[in-house]
């Protein structure tokens, strides 16, 4: 059975406008999925900040017992310094790699990358067709 040129232009558009609902759909998912990923990323983040900050907060706290000690016996006080010095370095070392985490823009990049990928393709296609022959 023949389609008239009225049924195909119907049918041309028909299966435009479904390809372009599916390409929207996967964009949309891609775009969730990433949004969902920088949650847990920033679920991260938060806690790699609140650790950093608790032992920030134990390091004062033995230096304070270190000034307290200060004068006694000569062995706590090495001890207790370099008690405190370890968790002020691991406090710094999360500070460093959560500002490190904080710095990386992840938000729905793969989702700008497929959209900038197909209006390239897009505009590459329109280009072709406005080649004379």
């Amino acid at each position: 059975m023949a389609l008239g040129p009225t049924q195909r232009v119907f049918s041309a558009a028909k299966r435009l406008l479904n390809s372009l609902i599916a390409n929207g759909e996967t964009r949309l998912r891609l775009a969730v999925v990433e949004l969902e990923e920088e949650r847990s990323r920033l679920l991260v983040l938060m806690l790699l900040a609140g650790a950093s900050l608790l032992l920030l907060l134990l390091g004062v706290a033995t230096l304070v017992a270190l000034v307290v000690v200060l004068f006694w016996d000569t062995y706590r006080l090495t001890a207790i310094a370099v008690s405190a010095l370890v968790l002020i370095a691991a406090s710094f070392l999360l500070a460093m790699i959560a500002l490190r985490q904080a710095k990386q823009h992840t938000l729905l990049k793969e989702t700008l990358r497929q959209l900038a990928a197909d209006r390239a393709l897009l505009e590459a296609k329109n280009e072709s067709e406005q080649r004379p022959r």
